[in-house]
């Protein structure tokens, strides 16, 4: 959590204690529009610079975040409320994607076909965008950030970054530090602190010719109309309401670990988080019991001085609405297995049987670990129940038939699918993004980023030059 001083400082605090770990100055609208001009002045010796010298300043920026990982677990877990697992997790995934980030600076780039006119030569080639505005949310801030931040770099755009207010310090401050000792040049990555002023400034900058957010499908949509209406590009990664599709043929105990982990990891505090257990009716009745049963037996504490597996929810008015959720779900009709009260701080891992989609929650994003449980008789029902949602951003089909889960999943309305696996997945070389309420498709990893962090250009010659008749 992070609260504002008069100096104009935001200081960040443990989520547990309240214990300030850090300051850092709150932007204006003024001062982020400067910070964009100072981006955009750097941005051609950036994009002039050789790209193996671009590809060696991330990569030695890796190895400084690796060096420096034990202080950027305790950020995580005492600013984030991250578990010390998953905080170890993502620095080494935040390392990966500087990594991936200096692959695409040095990587070819594919090759165009020539033009149609023999007597013209032609060059196609991708080129940066200039400046790209990065907007990060709380809950994965390192990894999030520097799944935009590296391939932008990389790819020789400089960045304007805004962390979330919860998390400046393991959001923002941490990539200046690093970038910075690892050579980054003065301006070609700026970093802002602030709110939505800060955030509405950095979209609406004249000099930001790009905006890369991650975040609520609420202020997504703000975001992806304003760009519209300044014809800028923009990438979107929002909400998942996202089905975990267990059939008849799946061993129960292994379909609930899976389970488990895809919706309890991080407090569900994860846009991929497994939202909807939609399970075939001849197994649902010992799918909810197993469920339950490890949602029981996670431990919830504090995960700075404890081995906790559950650690606290980001903020209180976050634990206020995972609570009315469940509420409601009840007094719709569903089924409280286990959890369902706040525990201080902590809001326990939650089971809610017999949800059906005329239930609100069924349709829903809760942003918190609350698993919902739908039977179905067939896997027509089954596809008919996941795709009736207005987001679609990640899937999984849990079975013991390969070939059946790929066959399912080929029906499923959503950006990405595991087969014998569940939603919280993540690869940097693997395009990543959802469709209808949950983004505007792919922005993230593999060529998808290429795609995404730059642009064509042409170029033709005539030799000699050639003369028309007026």
């Amino acid at each position: 959590m992070s609260t504002v001083t008069e100096a104009g400082l935001l200081t960040s605090r443990e989520i547990i204690t309240g214990e300030e770990l850090g300051s850092v100055p709150l932007a204006s609208a003024g001062d982020v529009r400067s910070a964009a001009r100072r981006a955009a002045a750097a941005a051609p010796a950036w994009a002039a610079r050789p790209a193996a010298e671009r590809a060696a300043i991330l990569n030695r920026a890796a190895d400084l975040l690796l060096e420096r990982a034990q202080e950027a677990q305790d950020l995580l877990v005492r600013e984030g409320g991250s578990i010390t697992g998953k905080a170890f997790y993502e620095v080494h995934a935040g390392a990966a994607e500087l990594r991936h980030g200096a692959e695409l600076a040095t990587g070819p780039q594919e090759p165009h076909g020539p033009g149609s006119d023999p007597g013209r030569d032609t060059e196609v080639r991708r080129v940066p965008l200039g400046v790209v505005g990065v907007i990060v949310p709380w809950n994965f801030p390192l990894l999030l950030g520097m799944r935009s931040v590296a391939p932008a770099l990389g790819l020789g755009n400089t960045v304007l970054l805004k962390p979330d207010p919860h998390t400046p310090l393991s959001g923002g401050r941490l990539f200046a530090e690093v970038l910075a000792d690892a050579g980054l040049p003065e301006g070609v990555l700026e970093v802002v602190y602030g709110d939505a002023e800060a955030g509405t400034a950095l979209v609406e900058s004249p000099d930001v010719a790009m905006v890369s957010f991650t975040g609520s499908t609420e202020v997504g949509r703000e975001i992806g109309a304003t760009a519209g209406r300044l014809l800028k590009r923009v990438v979107l990664e929002l909400g998942g309401q996202n089905a975990f599709v267990v059939l008849p043929d799946a061993d129960i105990e292994a379909a609930a670990s899976a389970g488990s982990w895809g919706s309890f990891l991080h407090q569900g505090q994860i846009c991929m988080a497994a939202r909807r257990h939609l399970v075939h009716q001849d197994v649902s009745e010992a799918y909810t019991e197993t469920l339950a049963r490890r949602a029981a037996a996670l431990r919830i504490g504090d995960p700075y001085r404890s081995d906790s597996q559950i650690g606290p929810v980001v903020d209180r008015g976050q634990l206020t609405r995972i609570a009315s959720a469940v509420e409601d779900a009840v007094a719709q009709g569903a089924r409280l297995v286990t959890g369902g009260r706040v525990q201080g701080p902590y809001f326990p891992p939650t089971v809610l049987a017999d949800v059906t989609p005329k239930m609100s929650i069924f349709h829903t994003e809760v942003f918190g670990p609350v698993a919902t449980i739908t039977s179905f008789a067939d896997e027509a029902e089954a596809v008919e129940l996941a795709n009736t949602s207005d987001y679609g951003l990640t899937a999984a089909v849990y079975t013991s038939d390969a070939d059946r889960g790929r066959a399912l999943a080929g029906r499923l309305r959503c950006g990405v699918v595991h087969v014998g696996d569940q939603t919280v997945n993540h690869d940097p070389q693997l395009p990543f993004g959802g469709v209808g309420a949950s983004g505007n498709s792919s922005g993230f990893g593999g060529r998808a980023a290429l795609e995404a962090f730059t642009r064509w250009h042409t170029l033709t010659t005539s030799s000699p030059a050639r003369s028309y008749p007026f």
